[in-house]
C-alpha cells in the first residue's frame, strides 16, 4: 500500500474551515497525511476530478460536523459526503473507513447527514481542539489498515488508464453485471481513442494536402477542443438497490477518461 493511500481526506463547510485546519495541523504534526483542500473558490474540472480521486483512495475519510453543515441546505461538502457513503457500502464491514467529526453541540440525531454517518459513534472536537487520544485513535485505523492490506511483490510504475484503481464491485453483482461493466469500459475507451486518432489524422492531412474549396463556401473549421461527457448511470435494478453502484461506474469511467491525453472530460455536475 503507497503512503498515498494511507492518507486521511478531511471534508467540511466553509464556515468550519477554521476548525477543520486545527484538526489538519495536529494529525500533520503527528506525521499523518492529510488531504486539507484550503480552495477559496472551489469548482473547475480539474479540481472536481481532483477531489473524486482522493475520496476514492484515501484511508479514512473525516467528515466534520456541525451547526453549519445542518444549516446549509446545499454544498460541496455534501457532494463528498455522498461519494465517501458509496464507496463504504463496497467495503467490508470490518473496514473502518467513515470517522465523523462533531465540532460543535451538533445532535448524532442529526437527520441533514448521511444515515451511515449516524449509524457510527461520532468523535467529539469542540472547535477542532484535537485530543492526543483521537490522534492515537488515527493512527490505529492507519496502522490496521496497512496490516490488512495483502503483500504483493514490487512492480514496475505504470501510468496507462488501465492502471488505475478499478471498479470495487459488491457481492450483489453477478457475472452478467461484470460483463455489462467492461463491455461498457472498453466501449468508452475505444471511442476516446479512436476519436484522438481520427482528429490527430484529419489534422495531418489538413496540414500536408489542404483540400479543395468549392467556391462561394467557406473552409471547415477546426476543431477546437476534443471532448467527451459521461452521463449518469441510472439504477434500473428491481429494488433501486444499486445507486452506489451506478455512481461508483460513473466515476470510475470518469476518472479513466481523464487520464487521456488531449481529451477534455467535464465533471458528471457539467455533463447532467
Amino acid at each position: 500500500m503507497t503512503e498515498a493511500s494511507r492518507a486521511v481526506f478531511l471534508s467540511y463547510a466553509s464556515q468550519d474551515a477554521g476548525a477543520a485546519r486545527r484538526i489538519c495541523e495536529t494529525l500533520r504534526a503527528a506525521g499523518v497525511e492529510v488531504w486539507f483542500d484550503q480552495s477559496a473558490l472551489r469548482g473547475g474540472d480539474a479540481w472536481d476530478a481532483a477531489i473524486r480521486r482522493q475520496i476514492r483512495s484515501c484511508a479514512l475519510f473525516i467528515p466534520v460536523i456541525s451547526r453549519n453543515t445542518h444549516q446549509r441546505d446545499e454544498g460541496y461538502f455534501r457532494l463528498e459526503w455522498k461519494l465517501a457513503v458509496d464507496r463504504s457500502h463496497l467495503m467490508t464491514t470490518s473496514r473502518a473507513f467513515l470517522l465523523p467529526v462533531a465540532i460543535d453541540d451538533i445532535g448524532e440525531d442529526d437527520e441533514h447527514v448521511p444515515d451511515r454517518f449516524r449509524e457510527l459513534q461520532w468523535t467529539r472536537l469542540p472547535g477542532g481542539e484535537t485530543a492526543s487520544d483521537f490522534v492515537d485513535q488515527v493512527s490505529r485505523l492507519l496502522a490496521h489498515d496497512e496490516r490488512a492490506a495483502p503483500a504483493t511483490a514490487a512492480q514496475p510504475s505504470i501510468t496507462a488508464p488501465a492502471a488505475s484503481a478499478g471498479v470495487r464491485v459488491g457481492k450483489r453483482l453477478t457475472p452478467a453485471s461484470l460483463l455489462a461493466v467492461a463491455a461498457v469500459v472498453i466501449a468508452l475507451g475505444y471511442v476516446a481513442v479512436d476519436r484522438l486518432v481520427l482528429n490527430k489524422r484529419v489534422a495531418s492531412a489538413e496540414s500536408g494536402a489542404p483540400s479543395p474549396v468549392q467556391p462561394g463556401a467557406s473552409a471547415p473549421e477546426a476543431i477546437s477542443q476534443k471532448s467527451i461527457a459521461v452521463l449518469p448511470f441510472v439504477d434500473m435494478s428491481e429494488k433501486q438497490d444499486q445507486e452506489y453502484f451506478s455512481d461508483g461506474l460513473t466515476e470510475e469511467l470518469l476518472d479513466l477518461l481523464s487520464q487521456v491525453p488531449d481529451l477534455r472530460v467535464p465533471a458528471r455536475t457539467s455533463s447532467v
